[in-house]
């Protein structure tokens, strides 16, 4: 069937004009009748993100303090490491040292006894 009806461009555009003024009426309504629901999730989405840079300042000091952490076992295991090479050095050179006074030690002993081979001799020459 045909639609019937004379539809003038100024009827036309009455009902678009009346249609967008609804449309817009309905908008701001629903927009007043939705405002304390929007509030409710603004906050919370206020309060997420606040919790959530709580969570990630935590990391951030928990990461930082392993680091601290790390560092200081560092160091503690490179001051170890540089007491034991030193303990290791002095106990060669302590060593070094005895060894050199037994060897001065013996060539006194020799020439000591060398010097009392002599002096026999001598006196069973004289």
């Amino acid at each position: 069937m045909k639609n019937t009806r004379n539809n003038d461009l100024s009827d036309r555009r009455t009902a678009a004009a009346e249609a967008k003024s609804a449309l817009l009426n309905a908008y701001r309504a629903a927009r007043t009748a939705d405002e304390p629901a929007r509030l409710a999730r603004q906050a919370e989405r206020v309060s997420i993100a606040a919790a959530r840079e709580e969570r990630r300042l935590e990391r951030e000091r928990i990461k930082r303090d392993e680091a601290e952490r790390q560092a200081a076992e560092a160091a503690e295991r490179q001051a170890a490491a540089d007491a034991a090479a030193r303990a290791e050095t002095e106990a060669r050179e302590a060593a070094e040292t005895n060894r050199v006074a037994r060897v001065l030690e013996d060539e006194a002993a020799r020439k000591a006894e060398r010097d009392r081979g002599y002096a026999n001799r001598k006196a069973r020459r004289a």
